[in-house]
């Protein structure tokens, strides 16, 4: 096997998060590793809502901090918060700094946006719903220009290298020439979230908890891997993944409705403005119930949506529909983990020499249900700040114990999985479902032994099953109160069977 010393950080990961780490770690080397060109496979590309920030004069951090709190029903980290929220405008300018084409009001400014559950219209929006794309590009052309940043476009990981002292050291990467082990002074996984291990989603299928998965095997403490969020507004039009409605069209006026014209969740003009927990259930319930779920944008947005929301628009009519002039079907489906490696703000984690950061880390910024629009600043502002806390690290040296690659699972198994998730592990959950949902994974891992995502999933599965209580985006039918305190579950691999712990 060949073995390549890097003296400098190691990110594994394109999106939001990882060049944002890879930036702001200058000068110090550092090795960008992503399975795909950049800007694909990541969900930041994705994104349609924009940047959530504090950047009017009717707006504050502390506003902005007490709204995130809110949304994530108890299990939000204070510190953490404010330390998201105070770096949000500088995070916003530094982005807008690199090329990204925020949309500006009159007087120069940056124009925002209102989506759910935020007190303020805060979200910084590119072309209505364009953020994702052009942001990412705006950082991908700032790393390709950058001599410090070297970047393997066809590297997958397989392993984490640890030393005698279990000290992170390095990773070992699939390429087309075969494994090939890189030692560095810090290992930084930005490899993004766990949708794809549902059958329903809105993020690329390639996710599928993987950097979690090899993160839990080398020891490192994993928070609250139970919450998923599921966007309320994917467009159902049979793609996989599925296309996105972003939330800014309730935003500006658009309704939830039944087949029949009834409002979903009420008549009130802000009745759709709750949080995505909220709304994701009265969608799940309606098409349950067989009264389908639609998005009526007709009086809201009406001719303006090719202008004001061009990337939906250009989504509904490949599926033959006018959202001009007719109500968009639509599905709850898996779009953010909020659960994942316990780290910090500069994404330091329970393993010395292993950083996480992005989708694939719990700050503790999200909590029970994350604020819409907040993913991309932390991304973007924990990234900086984890880039130079990697580049802080020192040494590579070192011997390294042996790390076997997994096993792929077979596609048809595969697509078992996702669809059991989707069913079993989704919006609504109860204690058979869930128990159904592991027999199948015990099943496929007999055909599979230590395949990444169904380490992902046991970990989802087993927490949701562990926690006996309905809180955020988990939401039990056989135990729909929440519990007084509210409590964190904490797994590593020391630990037997998944526990609820208060919060520390």
């Amino acid at each position: 096997m060949n073995r390549i010393r890097h003296d400098g950080p190691l990110i594994v990961g394109g999106g939001l998060a990882g060049l944002s780490a890879a930036l702001a770690a200058a000068p110090r080397k550092v090795l960008v590793v992503t399975p795909a060109p950049l800007l694909e496979a990541c969900s930041s590309a994705w994104a349609q809502g924009g940047v959530a920030a504090a950047l009017s004069d009717a707006d504050a951090p502390a506003l902005h901090a007490a709204d995130t709190v809110a949304a994530g029903a108890g299990l939000v980290d204070a510190k953490a918060t404010r330390a998201l929220t105070e770096d949000g405008r500088a995070t916003v300018e530094w982005l807008a700094a690199l090329g990204a084409p925020f949309d500006r009001d009159a007087g120069g400014g940056f124009a925002v946006s209102l989506e759910a559950a935020h007190s303020r219209a805060r979200v910084a929006r590119v072309g209505g719903d364009g953020a994702g794309r052009a942001i990412l590009s705006a950082l991908v052309m700032a790393v390709r220009a950058s001599a410090h940043v070297e970047v393997w476009e066809d590297g997958r990981l397989r392993g984490l290298l640890r030393d005698e002292t279990g000290r992170v050291r390095g990773v070992l990467i699939a390429r087309a020439g075969g494994l090939v082990e890189v030692t560095a002074s810090a290992v930084v996984l930005a490899t993004g979230g766990a949708g794809g291990l549902y059958g329903q989603t809105t993020t690329p299928a390639a996710l599928l908890g993987e950097g979690l998965a090899l993160a839990w095997r080398a020891g490192a403490e994993i928070v609250d891997p139970e919450f998923v969020q599921f966007h309320p507004t994917a467009i159902d039009v049979g793609l996989d993944p599925m296309p996105l409605a972003t939330e800014a069209l309730r935003g500006e006026g658009a309704r939830l409705i039944d087949r029949d014209g009834a409002f979903l969740l009420g008549a009130a003009p802000d009745a759709d403005l709750q949080p995505r927990d909220v709304v994701a259930r009265a969608v799940h319930a309606a098409r349950a119930e067989g009264r389908g779920a639609f998005l009526d944008a007709r009086a809201a947005i009406g001719e303006e949506f090719p202008h004001a929301f061009p990337t939906v628009f250009a989504a509904c009519m490949r599926a033959g529909l006018d959202p001009r002039v007719s109500p968009i079907p639509v599905a709850a489906a898996a779009h953010y983990h909020m659960g994942g490696i316990a780290a910090g703000p500069d994404g330091r984690t329970t393993l010395p020499g292993l950083f996480a950061v992005g989708e694939c880390a719990a700050t503790g910024v999200h909590g029970a249900n994350r604020l819409a629009s907040n993913s991309l600043l932390e991304a973007a502002a924990f990234g900086r700040r984890t880039g130079r806390a990697a580049a802080g690290e020192g040494g590579i040296g070192g011997s390294t114990s042996p790390v076997a690659n997994p096993p792929d699972m077979e596609a048809d198994d595969l697509q078992n999985l996702r669809e059991t998730m989707s069913a079993d592990v989704g919006v609504v959950r109860d204690a058979a479902g869930l128990q159904r949902a592991l027999a199948l994974i015990s099943t496929l891992e007999v055909r599979a032994p230590g395949a990444l995502p169904l380490i992902a999933a046991r970990l989802i599965a087993e927490g949701a099953l562990a926690r006996r209580e309905s809180r955020g985006g988990h939401f039990r039918r056989d135990y729909p109160a929440t519990a007084d305190a509210a409590r964190h579950t904490r797994l590593s691999l020391n630990v037997a069977a998944p526990a609820l712990l208060v919060t520390a």
